[in-house]
């Protein structure tokens, strides 16, 4: 495929570059007073470097693209749906809904203020970037995150397999209705931390926050700390070895919880048989 190239100019019209296939494009805008949207549209191998988004749906139905160094601001929304063998380097992406149904997608070096951020997206990895946003990653498939810092509500519901290394989340009702997640040596701040999860496995993690872990089920923590976290474990089964004195823990399960401290334990439920080992 030969490889045509655009530099240096603006676009701003409807579809400005619909359907391209094998264009690199690089220092230019898509922004002005046509207001046009979906630039992108159903191109491939596209390599996009340098450039500036202020109109919205620029890449959807895209496969093959690469984005560096470039900037979405917030009124370029959702500006990448649908699109396959997607990487992005060193960008912002500062629009409502960045990212959705995309899949085989890297992201690296980037800052993402995007609420609604890569719903139901598969094989995506993201590595030494930020985020911001509510209901991030939701019905998500098969991530990968190492050393990710994010803020907001309400994330990674309904995920379906991941692998988080080295990550700092401060986040409320996190991962609630996963499966098959692992979580190593990474900060997770937030209330109501993980409820209806399967097969959730945190390793070396911190745990900072009230109620964790209810209603899980095979919840796995080696060698975890816990802060400031009352009423864990409430129906679950769960096998755990943590480091710190744990505030409360109540009715879980089945199982066993090796703790060196318990503020209170409440075993009030018939049904509970989990077992607790303190010292």
């Amino acid at each position: 495929m030969e490889q045509k190239n655009i530099e240096n100019q603006c676009f701003d019209e409807e579809r400005a570059l619909y359907g391209e296939r094998g264009l690199t494009v690089r220092n230019c805008r898509f922004d002005g007073p046509a207001d046009g949207e979906s630039a992108f549209k159903e191109c491939d191998e596209i390599a996009v470097q340098g450039c500036f988004f202020n109109l919205r749906y620029p890449f959807w139905h895209d496969r093959g693209l690469k984005l560096i160094d470039s900037e979405m601001t917030e009124l370029c929304r959702a500006a990448l749906w649908y699109t396959e063998d997607l990487e992005i380097r060193n960008s912002k992406l500062h629009g409502i809904k960045a990212v959705r149904e995309c899949s085989n997608v890297t992201i690296s070096d980037c800052d993402v203020v995007s609420q609604e951020f890569g719903w139901s997206s598969r094989n995506l990895t993201m590595r030494n970037s930020t985020a911001v946003s509510e209901y991030f990653m939701n019905r998500s498939e098969h991530l990968h995150f190492e050393n990710v810092r994010f803020k907001g509500k309400y994330s990674f519901q309904y995920l379906d397999g991941g692998l988080f290394e080295n990550c700092n989340f401060d986040t409320k009702d996190a991962f609630w209705h996963s499966k098959y997640v692992t979580v190593r040596n990474s900060v997770i701040k937030g209330e109501y931390l993980a409820w209806y999860a399967e097969s959730l496995t945190l390793d070396h993690c911190k745990i900072i926050g009230t109620q964790p872990f209810c209603y899980c089920k095979n919840l796995k923590l080696i060698d975890c700390e816990m802060i400031d976290t009352d009423l864990s474990f409430e129906k679950s089964t769960v096998h755990a070895t943590v480091l710190t004195k744990v505030d409360s823990i109540k009715n879980p399960r089945s199982g066993r919880i090796t703790v060196p401290e318990v503020g209170k334990i409440i075993m009030d439920d018939p049904e509970a048989r989990g077992e607790i080992v303190v010292g």
